[in-house]
């Protein structure tokens, strides 16, 4: 898809459509059904913005979770090793 100018063919719009449409869960996939690609992109950033408020959470959690953790712990280890993974 590289090469300024050129025209993006049906065919590819269909693939990246297919290819989108298959990293949503299997209960966004039925929200959609056989929708609009313009449906599909409005599906995938909600699912998006949802992940981001997801990890912001998990993040908040285990901040507070860090916080309150003796930071030579053994659970501490195991979370600091686990971030680096």
């Amino acid at each position: 898809m590289s090469g300024r100018g050129r025209r993006i063919t049906d065919e590819e719009i269909n693939e990246l459509v297919s290819k989108l449409q298959s990293l949503l869960p299997e209960s966004r996939r039925r929200n959609i059904g056989r929708a609009s690609a313009s449906k599909l992109l409005k599906e995938t950033c909600s699912y998006i913005k949802s992940l981001h408020r997801e990890v912001d959470g998990l993040s908040d959690r285990l901040s507070g979770l860090m916080a309150t953790m003796d930071s030579d712990s053994p659970q501490a280890d195991i979370i600091r090793s686990l971030l680096r993974s």
